[in-house]
């Protein structure tokens, strides 16, 4: 996934929101579950005081005492968490896990029957959470108001809270990870109409379909009509600039042939030097024509096209072995049968027409054309055995930007519209000086 794209953003936040919602989620239980926990002690401690208020009595010298004990063995346990103590005027009573201790219940005096809830420090500094209840004895044991308070350790109550968050941990992390792969399928279903898109544009890209169409979701589709209109208003005015480009190459056409007449008759009158620098002249224009008549071509809808390469190469080669140059050499042709490329047969034709009219001009004695495959590429090499190109003036034509025609030492236009030609169908031409000879070598997509 790269740096920066939506995708990551989107889990990212994901992510983020994810872990705070689980982090508020933990500590909202967290609290629910000490409530409930407290709420329970409560319940505890109330049951624990109507039991010391049902056994508080007086013995037959008036002392006040307890019938019977608290079954709660923790009572008996010096400082274990868990108090009582009932005060009647100046008596006062405790149990024995106070041991010399007294709860330090607040001032304030519950009415008969009514329960207080406190929270106050006990033995060794200990918050403790205490219940508090008044009742008034009964006239036969003197009918005093009794002040009775059971208390317990806090300690406990969060000491069950942790244990419990220990155990909803892992089922927190769990939850966590399936919200987050829910969530990784949910933005991979909601991105996938833009991956949609991305492969409709490389399809147009590469030649394989004309518009983006219909069948996206409605969040999308507004963007996919507008990109197509923008793809018609650009195929209109590239074709409006193919047919100027045209017009004026065509147009450039009949004042040259009245030129090349003109040269003749000045020939005819003796005047070769005057003609030979009009036919130079002319013969420039008549390759800028010709160039710019290939460039408005490209322009041209080139749709879903394929070439076979051992078919276009076998034709081309027999009509330069004709001429005059190509006569004397010997042709050797190494090109797979079946592999076709993503190109225009007429423009694959005029490429390659280019590198093998050049190689014949150049070559000494042969000329050996193949087909190579390159990582995910077709290559047709055209090899001669010919002097190649000086290395000064190969680099230069190899530089961005740089034509031979530009060079001071050039050698037309052709390597030129052929360099054109491939780069207008995604391909690359390649020129290298070889031990002997000079290799140039169209690369292309295969179909």
């Amino acid at each position: 996934m790269r740096q920066g794209s939506l995708r990551r953003r989107l889990l990212i936040a994901s992510a983020v929101s994810l872990g705070v919602a689980l982090l508020l989620a933990a500590a909202g239980l967290g609290a629910l579950f000490q409530q409930h926990v407290e709420r329970r002690v409560e319940a505890e401690l109330a049951a624990h005081l109507e039991q010391l208020l049902a056994n508080v009595e007086r013995d037959p010298q008036g002392m006040l005492r307890l019938a019977r004990q608290p079954a709660d063995p923790r009572f008996s346990a010096a400082l274990s968490g868990l108090y009582w103590q009932i005060e009647v005027n100046d008596s006062f009573l405790r149990s024995r896990s106070l041991w010399d201790q007294r709860l330090a219940l607040p001032a304030d005096v519950a009415a008969d029957g009514d329960v207080h809830r406190h929270r106050i420090l006990g033995p060794a500094g200990a918050e403790l959470l205490a219940l508090e209840r008044a009742a008034e004895l009964p006239k036969s044991s003197g009918g005093e108001l009794l002040r009775v308070g059971v208390a317990i350790d806090v300690a406990d109550i969060f000491a069950a809270r942790d244990q419990f968050m220990r155990d909803l941990l892992p089922y927190l992390g769990l939850i966590g990870a399936l919200l987050m792969l829910a969530t990784w399928a949910q933005v991979r279903v909601g991105l996938s109409p833009l991956a949609a898109v991305r492969d409709r544009l490389s399809a147009i890209n590469e030649g394989q379909a004309r518009r983006l169409g219909q069948r996206f979701p409605n969040e999308v589709q507004p963007l996919a009509e507008q990109v197509d209109r923008l793809l018609e208003a650009q195929e209109s005015e590239l074709e409006r600039a193919r047919q100027r480009a045209s017009d004026l190459a065509h147009g450039l056409k009949t004042p040259l042939q009245v030129l090349t007449g003109d040269i003749e008759t000045l020939r005819e009158r003796q005047q070769d030097d005057i003609a030979g620098e009009i036919e130079k002249v002319a013969s420039l224009m008549r390759r800028h024509v010709d160039r710019e008549l290939a460039r408005a071509r490209l322009a041209a809808d080139r749709g879903e096209v394929q070439s076979p390469l051992l078919e276009i190469v076998r034709r081309l080669i027999a009509v330069v072995s004709r001429s005059p140059d190509g006569s004397r050499l010997v042709w050797d042709l190494e090109v797979q049968a079946g592999v076709h490329a993503r190109i225009d047969p007429d423009d694959l034709s005029e490429a390659l027409g280019n590198l093998l009219e050049n190689a014949a001009r150049h070559a000494r004695t042969r000329i050996l054309v193949k087909s190579v495959f390159r990582d995910d590429m077709v290559s047709l090499n055209v090899l001669d055995d010919g002097s190649g190109i000086p290395p000064a003036h190969l680099e230069a034509v190899q530089s961005r930007g740089v034509r031979l025609d530009e060079n001071p030492a050039g050698t037309g236009l052709g390597l030129s519209i052929t360099r054109d030609i491939v780069e207008a169908w995604g391909g690359a031409l390649e020129l290298a000086s070889r031990e002997v000879g000079f290799e140039a070598r169209i690369i292309l997509r295969p179909a």
